[in-house]
């Protein structure tokens, strides 16, 4: 993907989050994440502390890797928190191709197919 279709893409889906929680600003990557994560754990609450936030950007970040092979969902705990297992480590070169890259798998996140994401749980 090229930087304009990757920053095209990115703001689409910025738009879309903006949109879908009602917010009057467009989030970023962190407040992205954190959506992520919530939709996994399916965590719904009006606040979290610094550390659950820190956990459930943890989930989005390995969920994330995940469509690009670099973790598996091993299960599911009864607390409903999905637990990863490492395939292989990224190498990102720097913090810049780090936020290219999860901007990249948010893209690829929310295009799924709402059944087909929902399959994995």
């Amino acid at each position: 993907m090229e930087d304009w279709q990757l920053d095209f893409e990115w703001l689409r889906v910025r738009n879309f989050v903006k949109e879908a929680v009602g917010s009057d600003k467009l989030p970023d990557l962190q407040a992205i994440l954190l959506l992520v994560g919530v939709q996994e754990t399916q965590q719904i609450r009006d606040e979290f502390t610094k550390e659950e936030k820190q956990d459930l950007m943890h989930v989005a970040v390995c969920t994330l890797l995940a469509l690009d092979g670099y973790y598996e969902l091993e299960a599911y705990d009864a607390d409903g928190w999905p637990h990863f297992r490492l395939l292989a480590a990224p190498n990102f070169i720097d913090i810049k191709a780090q936020e290219a890259a999860l901007k990249r798998l948010c893209i690829r996140y929310f295009d799924l197919d709402t059944h087909e994401h929902e399959a994995h749980r």
